[in-house]
């Protein structure tokens, strides 16, 4: 099997790997312990496929503990943040958008690898902890969206310690995925790393656009949908009052006569 045939399966089936939760996990929630929550949140992260190519793309050229320790922990208290005071004051936004902006984030860091600032408008990329500090405070609203809905789906108001435990359980997840993507990215080093490079960042601009599209597609299916449910019901009352007025006027003619 050549390159073009996985990357094309890794397309097709990245989205029933969406890092929703499963619905044995909607029901377990109604009655789960904080350790469930904090599985739960692990769970989210380890198969956050959005998160993981993003945090490749942050990974791939760091070398030294003390650079992937910045940029991690940029990431780490930026998703915190949102994750648990937006989750704890119900905060919210439509999923499919803020997954569309995290999947902006993954095509942005493929392109700033790549060296798209310098070589499409000969500048200098933005701050890189600034631009990781912002797309983490994007991430962790994506998981507080996501842990929301399930909360509303499973009938249970979140407590603080129950948000908390959730999100111990992401950085717990994160942990997990760091210690295999970051030996996995250092083997590739030796071997061919030029052309390894341009073939994984450019891979994460593809996915990413992939990504966005998809989640883009689903706002607007789902808005659509949702706009004609509003507008049916409505026509239908004025065509109601129309045709009542109708039949009182053609009462009161006939009356006339």
């Amino acid at each position: 099997m050549n390159f073009k045939s996985i990357f094309l399966i890794i397309i097709l089936i990245c989205p029933l790997f969406s890092h929703g939760v499963s619905e044995s996990t909607i029901n377990a929630m109604g009655s789960a312990s904080l350790f469930d929550f904090i599985y739960f949140g692990a769970e989210h992260m380890v198969t956050g496929y959005d998160h993981i190519l993003f945090l490749i793309g942050v990974l791939f050229f760091l070398t030294s503990f003390l650079d992937i320790f910045k940029f991690i922990t940029a990431f780490t208290i930026a998703h915190c943040i949102t994750l648990i005071f937006a989750t704890f004051y119900g905060i919210t936004a439509n999923a499919y958008l803020i997954d569309a902006i995290i999947a902006f984030s993954v095509i942005y860091k493929g392109f700033e690898n790549l060296g798209g600032f310098k070589k499409c408008f000969s500048i200098n990329p933005p701050n890189l902890i600034l631009m990781v500090f912002i797309f983490g405070l994007i991430h962790g609203f994506g998981l507080s969206t996501k842990l929301q809905e399930v909360a509303v789906m499973s009938k249970i108001n979140l407590t603080l310690m129950q948000i908390l435990s959730f999100n111990v359980g992401v950085e717990f997840g994160q942990i997990l995925v760091l210690v295999i993507v970051f030996p996995l990215l250092s083997l590739i080093r030796n071997f061919y790393f030029e052309k390894i490079s341009k073939l994984v960042n450019s891979s994460l601009v593809i996915l990413g656009i992939y990504l966005m599209v998809f989640q883009l597609n689903g706002y607007f299916s789902n808005h659509s949908h949702e706009h004609g449910n509003i507008v049916l019901p409505k026509k239908s009352n004025h065509d109601h009052s129309h045709d009542h007025s109708h039949d009182e006027d053609h009462h009161h003619h006939h009356h006339s006569d």
